[in-house]
């Protein structure tokens, strides 16, 4: 678990991510993370919209179940 310490950025209010949390969400100055509600008020951050992680996830399982037939069609 990382505390993070809410601050006022001019009208704003930000949190200042420590470099740990940076790296793991692979983010860095001017790159969007996502903030998702989950069940039971819970919170994430992810690096990735959440609307193409499912479509994104969708995709694969239709290239595993079919890889033969997108072979074809590619040519």
């Amino acid at each position: 678990m990382v505390e993070l310490e809410i601050r006022k950025f001019g009208n704003w209010l930000g949190v200042v991510l420590p470099k740990e949390v940076r790296n793991r969400l692979q983010t860095g100055d001017g790159k969007r993370i996502f903030l998702i509600e989950a069940a039971d008020r819970d919170y994430w951050f992810t690096p990735e919209h959440p609307a193409f992680e499912k479509k994104f996830r969708k995709e694969k399982e239709i290239m595993a179940r079919y890889p033969n037939t997108l072979h074809a069609l590619a040519k």
